[in-house]
């Protein structure tokens, strides 16, 4: 057995670190739905009979958002992977985005729903808490692959890059900001958040709703983090991930301030 930096090897097979650190985030995501499922009706076993439908399509539309924003510092374009359409499904050399993860994770659970007879928005609400702590952990095996930081910096807590790892343009620049662990650290307290509302206002709350802050929750930390990214994805000098994320934000604050609105107005 061999160790590196980023993993390690048994005989011919590689065993990345990032890789144990995404499983271990599906298993504890799949866990805290059951967990969470239960107060609303869903067997624990429906988590995980709904896993390999919500991963499949998440990581399906996690490699499309990739493909479609790749990051700048892939020195892959849109216009590459359309001459090269082989390479849109080689999701082991890299090139997962989290917002296009969540949609196609939504999208196979919306499959497996109309297939089981679920109710998708309670499905949803389920879901959202596990969602973020599978975030959570999933993040630290940017750790390990050096990916992820932010912007140069001198604080005690900076993350040293190899020099092989570094964005163009600051090569000579050795310490960053570990942005991998900010959103970390934030997945968790949208975790936290989320278990908290969905108790305290557990009578007023309808189906769909703490999907919904979750829409509002995690895009506003993701757009407030990119300002500290150097990696962005960038069309017509527009940061699109910021772009994408202050969009979902205020049409997800919209929908749960007209649909209790109404619910008011009704009663």
């Amino acid at each position: 057995m061999e160790f590196y930096s980023y993993g390690f090897s048994i005989g011919p097979i590689l065993i990345r670190y990032y890789s144990l650190c995404f499983l271990a985030g599906v298993l504890a995501g799949a866990w805290l739905f059951g967990r969470n499922g239960k107060r609303r009706g869903i067997a624990p076993d429906t988590a995980w009979d709904s896993l390999f439908w919500i991963l499949i399509g998440g990581i399906l539309g996690a490699r499309l958002w990739h493909v479609l924003l790749p990051s700048k510092s892939s020195g892959i374009t849109l216009q590459y992977y359309l001459q090269n359409p082989s390479q849109i499904l080689a999701v082991w050399n890299g090139g997962l985005g989290i917002p296009g993860g969540v949609i196609g994770g939504l999208f196979g659970g919306w499959l497996y729903c109309k297939k089981n007879g679920f109710k998708l928005a309670r499905f949803a609400d389920s879901i959202a808490p596990g969602l973020a702590l599978g975030q959570a952990i999933g993040r630290l095996g940017n750790y390990f692959n050096q990916e992820l930081y932010g912007a140069p910096t001198d604080l005690p807590w900076a993350l040293t890059i190899d020099p092989d790892n570094r964005v163009r343009g600051f090569e000579n620049q050795a310490t960053y900001h570990p942005l991998f662990l900010y959103e970390m650290i934030y997945n968790l307290i949208n975790m936290a958040l989320l278990l908290w509302i969905d108790r305290k206002f557990e009578k007023k709350l309808k189906d769909g709703d703490i999907f919904l802050c979750y829409l509002v929750i995690y895009p506003v930390g993701r757009f407030l983090l990119e300002f500290l990214r150097l990696d962005t994805a960038m069309v017509g000098g527009l940061n699109m991930n910021q772009l994408i994320m202050a969009v979902t934000a205020l049409a997800a604050a919209s929908a749960l301030v007209i649909r209790h609105s109404l619910k008011r107005k009704a009663v």
